[in-house]
C-alpha cells in the first residue's frame, strides 16, 4: 500500500503544478483535514474539501505563480506517507521559497489528512522513522 499511497501524492504535486484546483478536489476524501505549520497567518486546522480548496485559492492568488518542488524522496509507511518539498512563488508580492514537509495520510487511495510541519526531522519521528 505505501508505494501506491505515494503514488498519490506524487498526483497531489503534479495537478497543483498543472494548476488543476478540480482534480486536486478529486485527490481528497471529502472530510480531509489538513493542518497547517506552526506560526502559519492562517492557523486552521482545515477540514472538508471545500475549506481547504478554499485556503489553496487563496494562497495562490497571492503569486502569479507557484509550483511545489520535491526536496527528496517521498517515503511511504503504512497509510502515511511524508516528504520534503519547497513551494516557490513568484508575482504579485514578493517571491518566496518556502520549504516544508508533509505527512499525508491516505486512506481509500484519497487524502485524508495532512500535517504540514518546518522541520524535517520532526515529521521523521512523528512517523517513527529517524532522519
Amino acid at each position: 500500500m505505501s508505494q501506491e499511497n505515494v503514488e498519490v501524492v506524487r498526483a497531489l504535486f503534479d495537478t497543483w503544478n498543472a494548476r488543476d484546483m478540480d482534480g486536486l478536489r478529486e485527490l481528497y476524501a471529502p472530510n480531509v483535514i489538513v493542518r497547517a505549520p506552526d506560526g502559519w497567518p492562517e492557523p486552521g486546522p482545515f477540514v472538508g474539501r471545500d475549506a481547504v480548496l478554499r485556503q489553496w485559492n487563496e494562497m495562490r492568488e497571492t503569486w502569479k505563480a507557484d509550483v511545489l518542488e520535491p526536496a527528496g524522496d517521498f517515503i511511504g509507511s503504512a497509510d502515511r506517507v511524508v516528504g520534503r518539498f519547497v513551494w516557490r512563488g513568484a508575482g504579485h508580492g514578493p517571491d518566496t521559497d518556502l520549504e516544508l514537509t508533509g505527512v499525508w495520510t491516505v486512506r481509500s487511495g484519497k487524502i485524508f489528512e495532512t500535517e504540514f510541519l518546518w522541520e524535517h526531522g520532526e515529521a521523521l519521528r512523528a512517523m517513527g522513522l529517524e532522519e
